[in-house]
C-alpha cells in the first residue's frame, strides 16, 4: 500500500530499477514499479505516494505524457524524471512539463538519492506549513477555486464540467 514513504518507480530498465530500489530502501523509502507508462499513470493516478521517479522513454506511453497527466491530477507530488535524454531542450522541456528534478542517465547513484532526499525534505517542509496555524485557506467561487496556501487556481473539486 503506497504512503508517506512509498516512491512509484516508472522505469522499463529493469536493471536500473533494481538498483534505484535497493538505494531508496537504504534510506527507509519502499518502492512501488511499474514497467510502462500506462501502468505507471494509473498507479499514480489511483494512490499517493512520497515521489515519482519517471523514466521518458517509455514502453506504450512516454514520460512526458505521463507527467503532464499526473500534473493535471495532482500538482503537489514531486517528480523526478530520470532519463536518458540529456540534450538542453529535452532537460527544459520536461522541466516544464511538470518535473521538479531531472537526471540524466549514466547517473550517480549517491547524486539521486541526494536529490531524492532534497525533494521529499522540501515537500515535507511544504506539507508542515500548510498544516500550521495561520493558513490562509481556499475559497470557491461559480466553479472556480483559489486556494492561497497552495497558490493554485483550478477548476472547483465540486464545479461540474464546463467548457
Amino acid at each position: 500500500m503506497p504512503g508517506p514513504d512509498t516512491v512509484l518507480l516508472i522505469e522499463d530498465d529493469q536493471d536500473i530499477a533494481e538498483v534505484v530500489a535497493m538505494n531508496l530502501a537504504d534510506i527507509g523509502l519502499r518502492t512501488e514499479r511499474a514497467v510502462d507508462g500506462r501502468v505507471g499513470l494509473q498507479k499514480a493516478l489511483s494512490a499517493e505516494y512520497a515521489l515519482v521517479i519517471l523514466d521518458l522513454m517509455l514502453p506504450r506511453l512516454d514520460g512526458l505524457a505521463v507527467c503532464a497527466r499526473i500534473r493535471e491530477k495532482n500538482p503537489l507530488v514531486p517528480i523526478l524524471m530520470l532519463t536518458a535524454k540529456s540534450e538542453e531542450s529535452d532537460r527544459v522541456l520536461g522541466l516544464e512539463i511538470g518535473a521538479d528534478e531531472y537526471v540524466t542517465k549514466p547517473f550517480s547513484v549517491r547524486e539521486l538519492v541526494a536529490r531524492v532526499k532534497a525533494l521529499l525534505r522540501r515537500v515535507r517542509a511544504d506539507r508542515d506549513a500548510l498544516s500550521a496555524p495561520g493558513r490562509i485557506g481556499r475559497i470557491e467561487i461559480g466553479g472556480l477555486a483559489l486556494d492561497f496556501d497552495l497558490r493554485l487556481f483550478q477548476k472547483s473539486r465540486m464545479a461540474k464540467d464546463f467548457h
